[in-house]
C-alpha cells in the first residue's frame, strides 16, 4: 500500500470538508476560549455514521458474550455480514486513520479527547469488563452520548505510574473505599464514566506488590471531585484536569472484570500500545498541515525583491519537511497493512514509530515557525499552535525517554 485508495480518498475529502466547515471556524473557542469540544466531536460522530457501527458492533460482542454464557453457538453468519459489510481490517485500520490525520491538521486535541473517551475508556471496559459492566457504561462511551476519562496519572507517578501510584482502593466489608488523587487526566473536568486505575491497600503487602484494579465511577458520586480545565501549552480543545477522591465508597458491581484479577498491570499497558500506534497518523497530520502553510508562504513572501522559497536555506527545510512526511506516510501506511495481513508489531516497532513520529512533529512544526518569521510566532499563522500541539507527543503515552528504553530492551530480550 502506497497510497490510499480511490475509496478512501473519497472519504478523506468528506473529513477534510468537514473538518473545514464544523470545525475551523470554531477553532478560536475550543483552543483558547474554554468551549468544551464535544458538540463539535458528536456531531462529527453522527455525520460520518460512527454511532451507527459503534451499536452494530456492540451488539453483536454482547449477544456473543451471551450466547457463550448460555452453552449456545454463537451465530457465525452475521460476523461474515459485517465483515463483509466494513471490509477487511486494513480497511477498517484505514478509516479509523484518515479522521486522525485530518482534525490533527487543525486540532489535534480534538482527537485527544475523543480516543480518550470512545477508545481508551470505551475499550477498556469492553476489553476488561463484565458483560453487565458492558451492558451498564459502554455504549454510551462508543457513541460519545457521554463523555470518559482514563485516569491514571498522579502528581508524582508519571513513567513510573505503577511504582509511585499512591491512590489506594481498601477492603471494607463487601465494598472498597478510594483515597487519592489523579492529574493530568484527558477530559476530566467534564467526563461522565471514569476508568480509574488504583492500587488495592492490604495489610503486609509491600507497596510495590500491591495489585492493580480499575473501577468504573461516575461523576457526582459523594467523594469524587473533578477540577476546572487546566490551562495548557497546547491542545486546547482537549479539557484536561485533575481528579480528587475522598472516601469514594464502591461496590463489586464497578470492580473491572469483577474481580481482583480482572485487570491488572497487563490491562493498562494494553491501553499504552493502543496510544501508541496513533501517533504517527496524529504527527502525520501536523506535518502536513505545516508544510503546506510552509509551502505557501514562502511563494508569497517577499524579501529583498525576491520570494523567500528562492533562498536555497529555506528550500532546505521545506525538502527536509517533505522527507518526513513520507516517512510518516510510509510509517502509517505499513501499519495498516500488518493490521491487514493480521500481524503485530513488537514492542519496539510501536515505540519506535512513536519515537520517530513525535521527534518529528515537533522538529517540522518549529522549522514552520521559522520559515515563517515573526509572523510565525503571531496566533494568526496558525503554525505556532502545530508547534505547542505537537510538543504533548513527545511526552503523553510514554515520553520520548521511556520509548527509548522500551525499544532497546525489548531488542535485547530477542536478541
Amino acid at each position: 500500500m502506497i497510497d490510499w485508495t480511490e475509496q478512501q480518498q473519497m472519504i478523506q475529502k468528506m473529513v477534510r470538508d468537514f473538518v473545514e466547515k464544523e470545525v475551523v471556524p470554531n477553532l478560536d473557542d475550543i483552543e483558547y476560549n474554554g468551549v468544551p469540544p464535544y458538540a463539535i466531536l458528536r456531531k462529527m460522530v453522527q455525520t460520518f455514521g460512527l454511532d451507527v457501527m459503534a451499536k452494530q458492533n456492540f451488539d453483536k460482542q454482547i449477544a456473543k458474550e451471551k450466547a457463550k454464557a448460555a452453552g449456545e453457538a454463537p451465530d457465525e453468519s452475521a460476523d461474515k455480514e459485517d465483515d463483509s459489510a466494513s471490509g477487511s481490517a486494513g480497511e477498517q485500520a484505514a478509516m479509523q486513520m484518515i479522521p486522525i490525520i485530518e482534525l490533527c491538521r487543525h486540532a489535534q486535541g480534538l482527537v485527544t479527547a475523543m480516543g480518550v473517551s470512545m477508545g481508551l475508556t470505551g475499550g477498556a471496559i469492553m476489553g476488561k469488563g463484565t458483560t453487565e459492566q458492558k451492558e451498564r457504561w459502554a455504549l454510551p462511551l462508543l457513541t460519545l452520548e457521554k463523555v470518559g476519562a482514563w485516569a491514571i496519572s498522579e502528581p508524582n507517578a508519571g513513567s513510573d505510574a505503577f511504582g509511585q501510584m499512591k491512590t489506594l482502593a481498601k477492603r471494607d466489608g463487601d465494598d472498597y473505599v478510594i483515597n487519592g488523587s489523579k492529574t493530568w487526566i484527558t477530559n476530566g473536568p467534564y467526563a461522565d464514566t471514569i476508568v480509574l486505575i488504583c492500587k488495592l491497600d492490604e495489610d503486609g503487602v509491600a507497596p510495590e506488590d500491591r495489585k492493580i484494579l480499575a473501577f468504573i465511577l461516575d461523576a457526582g458520586m459523594e467523594g469524587l471531585e473533578q477540577s476546572a480545565p487546566f490551562k495548557k501549552m497546547g491542545i486546547g480543545s482537549s479539557p484536561t484536569g485533575e481528579l480528587f477522591l475522598n472516601d469514594v465508597r464502591v461496590g463489586r458491581d464497578r470492580l473491572m472484570g469483577g474481580s481482583e484479577d480482572g485487570y491488572g498491570r497487563s490491562g493498562a499497558k494494553g491501553a499504552f500500545m493502543q496510544e501508541r500506534a496513533g501517533v504517527a497518523a496524529m504527527a502525520w497530520g501536523i506535518v502536513d498541515r505545516a508544510l503546506e502553510l510552509s509551502v505557501t508562504y514562502a511563494n508569497e513572501r517577499q524579501q529583498f525583491g525576491r520570494t523567500i522559497g528562492e533562498n536555497q536555506l529555506i528550500q532546505l527545510k521545506l525538502a527536509k519537511m517533505e522527507v518526513a512526511r513520507m516517512n510518516l506516510q510510509n510509517m502509517v501506511l505499513r501499519y495498516i497493512e500488518m493490521v491487514s495481513e493480521g500481524r503485530e508489531m513488537t514492542m519496539a516497532e510501536a515505540s519506535a514509530m512513536k519515537l520517530y513520529a513525535a521527534q518529528t512533529a515537533m522538529e517540522v512544526s518549529t522549522e514552520a515557525v521559522q520559515v515563517f518569521g515573526g509572523f510565525g510566532y503571531m496566533r494568526e499563522s496558525r503554525v505556532e499552535q502545530l508547534m505547542r500541539d505537537a510538543k504533548i507527543l513527545q511526552i503523553y503515552a510514554g515520553t520520548d525517554e521511556m520509548q527509548v528504553t522500551a525499544i532497546a530492551r525489548d531488542l535485547l530480550a530477542r536478541a
